[in-house]
């Protein structure tokens, strides 16, 4: 028996939130974590929008299944087809972004931000799919295959819990060792909580993007 790989068409799905006004607009795409989907990370970037005049777009995950309750949620990747993966998605995500661009009035202002297993697309997307301008990183790693990046990469917000069982202080610091090697000095917010999106880091995040757009 032998493995093969064959190229196929598929069908990604995102959400649009175009603010009430005239634009161009700055864009602000996320990438949800696992077991969620676009209409979760869609609500944090309703939050961290706040009343900017960002437009976003939520993208969600290629892999979709269902909860035991029922539910429709995706994830971005697993480690079989690795590789593969990891490009699809990045043609995947290019793909958004120009589509969005021509269907809506924006200007260059580009941020990625990204959630849990969403954090490891929000790092390729920066490094990988194009011209931006920021990435927020919330409680999620640098991936592997980003790290021959990391000079490329635009400035950064990295979020963290202090009770996050899974992006823990460890996990941080050898992702700050990594940036700084890398001379990438990103902004760090570190709160009272564990995997979610705490108020605090919302707040940051907006603070954040009000210095990439001013």
């Amino acid at each position: 028996m032998t493995a093969h790989q064959i190229e196929t068409r598929t069908h990604g799905r995102y959400l649009v939130d175009c603010p009430e006004r005239a634009g161009p607009f700055p864009v602000l795409v996320g990438f949800h974590g696992y077991a969620e989907g676009a209409e979760q990370m869609m609500q944090a970037l309703v939050r961290i929008r706040g009343t900017r005049a960002w437009l976003l777009v939520s993208v969600q995950g290629l892999n979709r299944f269902y909860t035991k309750a029922g539910n429709i949620v995706a994830n971005w990747m697993t480690r079989e087809d690795r590789d593969l993966a990891i490009a699809d998605n990045v043609a995947y995500v290019k793909s958004v972004v120009t589509e969005v661009r021509a269907t809506h009035p924006t200007v260059p202002a580009l941020v990625y931000a990204g959630f849990s297993q969403g954090v490891a697309m929000a790092y390729r997307a920066a490094a990988l799919a194009g011209p931006c301008c920021g990435g927020i990183m919330l409680a999620g790693d640098v991936p592997p295959d980003v790290v021959p990046h990391l000079d490329s990469l635009p400035p950064l917000l990295i979020g963290r819990g202090t009770t996050d069982h899974w992006y823990t202080e460890a996990k941080a610091a050898a992702d700050l060792a990594l940036l700084g090697a890398a001379g990438v000095t990103p902004a760090v917010h570190v709160f009272e909580g564990g995997h979610v999106w705490d108020e605090s880091f919302v707040t940051v995040a907006g603070h954040f993007l009000d210095r990439l757009n001013a």
